[in-house]
């Protein structure tokens, strides 16, 4: 039912992940991260909330994302309709599919990153969402934006799409959490939200409100 993409920009020491569905809110649903911690992305048939911040939780905690996907997908007797991957500050990612989730299914991991879907048109909209982002130049956020429109032209979701999110954490900037909960275009709609809050007014607030490096800042 959705696709996603969680990965690191070493330069910025920024994380980040996008995710689109055929249906309603992804963002709400799939996307969780910790700026100290890392990212995951927790989706599928009958995705669990819950998997996504567990698996931040062992992470935080030591684990690396291997051994956090582990510890949160095993015990789980629903697992098999569900889908985790998951992304630290350090060290390779690492996803859950399970088998009962529709087909096209499956996660594929790369330099600083892993990407994981299901219902998909077809297997290489996974591989198509890593050369989307590996290919694009610009900001980081604009790269997870260009996976998420290569997997799209790739096949996407099997619907269709109706929503899309953005997830964009760093220790010396406030939080960009962007979502399109329904739309008929949710890219486009997404991209241009994006514009909107990077640019003009509300982008010279973002500079003055705390963040992790500087919690105290204010308006002052």
């Amino acid at each position: 039912m959705t696709f996603s993409i969680l990965a690191r920009d070493p330069k910025t020491n920024t994380i980040g992940g996008a995710a689109a569905t055929g249906s309603l809110c992804v963002g709400g649903w799939v996307l969780r991260g910790d700026a100290r911690v890392g990212m995951s992305a927790s989706q599928g048939a009958s995705p669990s909330t819950l998997w996504g911040e567990a698996v931040l939780e062992a992470m935080k905690s030591g684990e690396s994302a291997s051994q956090a996907v582990n510890a949160v997908t095993a015990p789980d007797s629903g697992r098999s309709y569900r889908q985790l991957s998951a992304l630290g500050r350090s060290g390779p990612g690492a996803a859950f599919t399970g088998a009962d989730n529709t087909p096209a299914m499956g996660s594929q991991i790369f330099e600083g990153g892993v990407v994981a879907g299901n219902m998909l048109a077809s297997q290489p909209v996974l591989q198509a969402m890593i050369e989307g982002f590996t290919a694009a130049t610009g900001p980081f956020a604009e790269r997870l934006l260009a996976a998420l429109n290569a997997a799209n032209a790739a096949g996407s979701d099997a619907r269709g799409l109706l929503s899309a999110a953005l997830l964009v954490l760093s220790p010396d900037r406030p939080p960009l959490t962007l979502r399109i909960d329904y739309s008929q275009s949710p890219l486009d709609d997404l991209a241009a939200l994006y514009r909107h809050a990077t640019t003009g007014e509300y982008a010279k607030w973002c500079d003055q409100v705390p963040t992790l490096d500087a919690p105290e800042r204010s308006l002052d």
